[in-house]
């Protein structure tokens, strides 16, 4: 089993809400829940898996909460587990996990109820994985792919493959007790064709794991703003694109995707109709174009908020709620674009005017001019950080590049010891390659995967998972 110490956390996103979450796991998890809440009819007794209406009591006050209680060994990470469901105020969430910690509970770590997980074998490391790509999916794709990977599509092919290259070695090394014309070894031509059936397996784990990944695998920078921002030419600087531009409002109707070139990488650009055209989004290609942008922005690890320097006044926060509708954006970076036509304070009249509030959610701002090419180097420099930073495709793909490299290699190990069963090598040789293969498909699982690497895997979970 895993640490014994009692953790908790909240397990739902900040913010007021109609319900609050908070995870507790370890051995006070029974102790804390029952000198915490009452039943109806008295103390609360837990008894099996099950949900239990009761009364929190939280230091100050009693609020009604709903204990879902799963008990170890049959829980989420192999300890007893308890849910607290109770109305989501941010003050009382906050006063019911304090009461948590005065009972003796401690503040969980990013990651650390999947850690438990992990270390109680509830999952494997793959399957912890999954959990962090599930989490951080902005897009229909991405869910997919980090779906699969938390319902153990790639944990059965490793368990699999695993088990076959461990019979496999021990054929060959049963053999290095005999000499090669002894009746009781394998017969060399034997141990290479099962090397050879297992390197077609490893070949439909590969196919699978690259089918798995989100298509393209690149981060998703999405240029949002008004119509008439600049948006599209600043997309035809940046991507070396060719989209029309008009002064006409509305003139971008399609969503348009172009490779745009940071110094380490290359992610994808995407430009879309401005957010304003909504209001006025009477004709059906106008609604069309709207719907499609709001998808787009949806699944965008990065949105380069374009404005128009040479307009005068900005609404900020309704410019900021339409962008949004209702969504939660991802890092933004705001960019003052036009500076070739707007007069010399503007930069510094617009900036002053946006809400503090706003502004603390905000990278920049860069000033550039599409037409002039100016701050287009500083854009990509701040882009490519917040990307390094914060960037949700660049995650996933970390872990995909991971699981392919190890797949990849575990399958040129079995190769080479193909290679010596099949000519004049050593059987010991050949066993010693099955064992390196062995240990690659062990990275994925986690059986052997060093500490610091799993340490800088769940440093990326949010609190509460």
């Amino acid at each position: 089993m895993g640490d014994s110490t009692t953790i908790a956390a909240i397990a739902s996103p900040p913010g007021a809400a109609a319900r609050a979450l908070i995870r507790i796991s370890g051995s006070r998890t029974r102790a804390i829940v029952r000198e915490s809440c009452r039943a109806a009819a008295g103390a609360l007794e837990l008894g099996p898996r099950g949900g239990y209406a009761a009364t929190l009591f939280d230091g100050v006050g009693e609020l009604p909460v709903l204990v879902l209680w799963m008990p170890a060994p049959a829980s989420y990470t192999g300890e007893d587990v308890a849910e607290l469901h109770l109305p989501g105020s941010p003050e009382l969430v906050r006063a019911a996990l304090e009461r948590t910690y005065e009972l003796g509970a401690q503040p969980a770590q990013p990651g650390e109820f999947t850690r438990r997980a992990f270390l109680n074998a509830r999952i494997d490391l793959a399957r912890a994985e999954g959990v962090l790509a599930l989490v951080h999916a902005r897009n229909e794709e991405q869910r997919r792919a980090a779906s699969a990977l938390l319902l153990g599509g790639l944990s059965a092919r490793v368990e699999a493959l695993r088990e076959q290259l461990v019979d496999l070695r021990a054929l060959v090394e049963a053999g290095l007790d005999f000499d090669e014309n002894d009746s009781g070894g394998v017969p060399r031509e034997l141990l290479a064709q099962r090397a050879r059936t297992l390197l077609a397996a490893f070949e439909e784990a590969l196919a699978w794991e690259v089918a798995r990944e989100a298509p393209s695998g690149l981060p998703r920078v999405v240029l949002v703003g008004a119509p008439n921002a600049g948006k599209s030419s600043l997309f035809n600087r940046l991507a070396g694109a060719c989209a029309l531009v008009s002064e006409l409002e509305g003139t971008t109707r399609d969503v348009l995707r172009g490779a745009w070139n940071l110094d380490d990488t290359v992610v994808e650009l995407w430009d879309s109709a401005g957010t304003a055209v909504a209001q006025q989004a009477a004709a059906e290609p106008d609604r069309m174009a709207q719907q499609r942008s709001r998808e787009l922005r949806a699944g965008a690890d990065l949105w380069l908020w374009v404005i128009d320097l040479s307009r005068a006044g900005f609404d900020w926060e309704r410019e900021w709620r339409e962008l949004c509708a209702g969504q939660e954006p991802p890092p933004t970076l705001l960019v003052f674009n036009k500076l070739d036509a707007a007069q010399p304070l503007a930069a510094r009249n617009a900036q002053d005017s946006l809400p503090p509030a706003l502004a603390r959610r905000l990278r920049g701002p860069i000033g550039t001019s599409a037409h002039q090419g100016a701050g287009l180097r500083e854009l990509r420099d701040l882009a490519g950080r917040v990307l390094a930073c914060e960037s949700t495709a660049g995650e996933i793909r970390e872990l995909s590049v991971r699981h392919h490299r190890a797949l990849s290699e575990a399958r040129q190990s079995l190769l080479a010891a193909q290679a010596l069963l099949s000519g004049c090598g050593t059987p010991d040789l050949a066993a010693q390659e099955l064992r390196s293969a062995t240990e690659q498909l062990d990275h994925i699982a986690g059986r052997t995967t060093p500490e610091q690497v799993l340490d800088r895997i769940f440093a990326r979970f949010c609190l509460g998972k």
